[in-house]
């Protein structure tokens, strides 16, 4: 007898977060997020569906059975990976800074000292700017989308835009009227997948598929069709970490991976 099919894997991404993963002509999404995890799900044997919500509600949906991983590019912090288990990278990230095109550059945080930041709800670019808001006497102004913290600044309603640097690139190539500023030092996370903390044996097989993924040349195949340059030897679309998950954080599993990647 056949063993019973597998339910579909479910995910959640923020479906304005080009070119991660954002509304195609011809329906539904596309993006760099939305080919990897389809790649990642047949390779599993497994059919996908890929819900889109703001990202600020994708981790307590997550938390709550909604989905079974998060296909967002989620990033790592030390906070993030005391309550959920993570995949290790599959990108880096750094925080930058969009502005309007004719403003003076970003040299450094002290020229935003009181200034009025946009950004996108639930994320580490929100994080630290509450951290700094003080310090800098920030406004800021947190939306649902990344479209609409582009639109804050190049209708003058914002100074600057903090979101991720593939993310801003991609909105300067598009709009005109935006450019790609400060990138903030001391700012790379790793971008990864997201479970519950009960899923450590789902972790592990998406890892294992996402390190083939990175053998055969995948990812990075689809990092240079989507954000525009081939990855450097040192970045992680190319880079297999050690064990499962983000090495030096909670949730890091040392046991070494061996994938039978076909």
């Amino acid at each position: 007898q056949a063993p019973a099919a597998q339910p579909p894997l479910r995910c959640g991404v923020d479906g304005t977060f080009a070119p991660h993963a954002f509304p195609a002509l011809s329906g539904g999404m596309q993006g760099f997020q939305i080919d990897l995890f389809r790649e990642v799900a047949r390779r599993m044997g497994r059919e996908i569906v890929i819900d889109s919500a703001s990202f600020s509600g994708l981790i307590p949906a997550l938390n709550a059975g909604r989905y079974d991983f998060l296909c967002a590019p989620t990033t790592v912090t030390p906070e993030r990976a005391a309550s959920l288990l993570f995949t290790e990278g599959y990108l880096f990230t750094e925080l930058q800074f969009g502005i309007r095109r004719g403003t003076p550059p970003i040299r450094s945080d002290e020229d935003l000292r009181g200034r009025t930041i946009s950004l996108n709800k639930g994320t580490p670019y929100e994080s630290w700017a509450n951290a700094n808001r003080e310090r800098l006497n920030l406004t800021i102004l947190a939306f649902d989308t990344q479209p609409d913290a582009v639109q804050a600044v190049i209708q003058g309603r914002a100074y600057a835009n903090l979101s991720g640097n593939t993310v801003v690139r991609y909105s300067a190539s598009r709009t005109p009227q935006y450019i790609a500023d400060y990138i903030l030092p001391g700012t790379r996370f790793h971008w990864a997948t997201p479970f519950r903390q009960d899923s450590a044996a789902m972790r592990n097989v998406v890892e294992d598929v996402l390190t083939c993924m990175k053998r055969d040349g995948t990812v990075a195949r689809l990092s240079e069709r989507w954000f525009g340059s081939r990855p450097a030897a040192d970045q992680a679309e190319v880079t297999e970490f050690p064990g499962y998950g983000p090495p030096g954080l909670p949730g890091h599993d040392a046991t070494p991976q061996n994938p039978s990647c076909g």
